[in-house]
């Protein structure tokens, strides 16, 4: 991935897809920790990011190495323990627009306004980290989380309207069903898509991709960027 042209790595041990299952936080320390500390060991200069809700694994996660909290639940499902510990550590957070959880969020996609939504959560967010000394926060979208399809691709087409928090925007849309139920293909035949939908967020924004493919997203900001200093 670092040779391909990732500049963080994003570790997690727990599955955030709609309707997942659940696991314990044993199982998801023994998928995580290990990882995170050989990926320290190998790379020490590395931004090596965390994605978890649960305080404990970002603890550990920390103690091992990682240096960036990735919280699908921009602190809510953790009462704001990892926003603090962020703030603790001087690290950065990156926290994401979600409703629920990953077990229930399927069924929380209503929306008077979306974007006009999302853009207030991450205001009372903003304020909530402000509170205690964090400042170092990217933002991302939720792509896929508590979204229809069609709410998906209103937020991507409205995506730089969240340039007015004045933060780092991340996108998700990699292989996300968004694309595939779209094209009619399956997960695996969807870079092609993911790809097209990737420079649609640079276009409108965003300054972080998280993505599976790196060599072809890194081929994507490449372009982006030449074309963008014209």
């Amino acid at each position: 991935m670092l040779s391909e042209g990732a500049d963080i790595i994003d570790v997690g041990g727990y599955s955030s897809r709609p309707g997942a299952d659940d696991i314990s936080e044993e199982e998801e320390i023994q998928r995580t920790i290990p990882v995170v500390l050989t990926i320290a060991r190998a790379f020490p200069n590395l931004l090596l990011s965390i994605d978890t809700f649960r305080p404990e694994i970002a603890r550990q996660a920390i103690d091992a190495g990682a240096n960036v909290i990735n919280d699908i639940s921009g602190g809510e499902l953790n009462g704001n323990v990892l926003p603090t510990l962020c703030a603790a550590n001087k690290l950065p957070l990156i926290a994401m627009h979600m409703k629920g959880t990953p077990q229930t969020m399927a069924s929380l996609a209503v929306y008077d306004d979306l974007v006009k939504e999302v853009i207030g959560y991450f205001q009372r967010k903003l304020d909530e980290f402000s509170k205690i000394g964090l400042t170092d926060v990217v933002i991302d979208p939720g792509f896929g989380f508590a979204k229809t399809l069609e709410q998906n691709f209103l937020l991507l087409g409205h995506l730089e309207a969240l340039k007015i928090l004045g933060k780092p925007i991340a996108a998700g849309l990699s292989r996300k069903s968004m694309i595939w139920r779209t094209l009619d293909i399956s997960p695996e035949e969807s870079l092609n898509g993911t790809t097209a939908l990737n420079m649609a967020a640079l276009m409108n924004g965003a300054t972080i991709l998280r993505v599976h493919d790196v060599k072809e997203a890194s081929e994507c900001v490449k372009l982006w960027k030449r074309m963008s200093t014209k």
